[in-house]
């Protein structure tokens, strides 16, 4: 990522267990731009390893030659920019809590990242991640704090008009439950496809 990554917030009277807990990491503007146009949704939501790129087996792409795009995932990201919509990732990445990669490390890797959407067109608008260990913060992914932290970042957003594409059933869980529409990526219904859809 070429900015740097900082800490996020939180909504809310969270309480001081809520508080003590540490927050995601935020890579893009303190707050997100309001679109001039009314889309089909005012926010994508965007798993990265599985939706965007090559799952890597038991471990985690720590490098940036290790980052493989899967088929149309860059055109499909493109048409998404495109049709002038936000699109924030949002991310479990644990190998920092092991040990396997630094912040600087996973900046690296989505410098490739975002350098391979942009040769189609795309653009991702932010990037939150939860570089955590299971069960030591809220925002790892079934828990539903990096997307709580996009809309705080989105404070014009309604969660009805919001749609996380992954390929997870973890990914989709916490969107679900603050009101978003989800949408599994698979083998039978890759990304392109389900960008077709929503762009209509």
């Amino acid at each position: 990522m070429g900015a740097r990554l900082v800490r996020g917030g939180r909504r809310g009277h969270a309480g001081a267990a809520l508080s003590a807990l540490p927050a995601p990491w935020w890579d893009g503007p303190p707050l997100l731009p309001e679109p001039d146009g009314r889309g089909p949704v005012d926010l994508v939501l965007l798993d990265r390893d599985g939706t965007l790129n090559v799952q890597v087996e038991g471990g985690y792409v720590t490098r940036p030659e290790e980052l493989r795009l899967l088929p149309g995932a860059a055109d499909a990201v493109g048409r998404l920019t495109a049709a002038g919509l936000t699109t924030v990732l949002v991310t479990n990445q644990r190998g920092v809590a092991r040990g396997l990669m630094t912040a600087a490390d996973l900046r690296a890797v989505h410098d490739r990242l975002r350098a391979g959407l942009a040769a189609a067109g795309g653009r991702l608008d932010a990037v939150a991640v939860c570089p955590h260990e299971r069960g030591t913060c809220r925002c790892r992914k079934p828990r539903p704090g990096l997307f709580e932290e996009v809309l705080r970042r989105a404070p014009w957003a309604e969660p009805g008009r919001c749609v996380m594409l992954g390929d997870k059933p973890g990914d989709l869980a916490p969107a679900e439950g603050l009101g978003m529409r989800a949408e599994g990526v698979s083998p039978s219904r890759p990304l392109s496809g389900l960008v077709t859809d929503l762009l209509g």
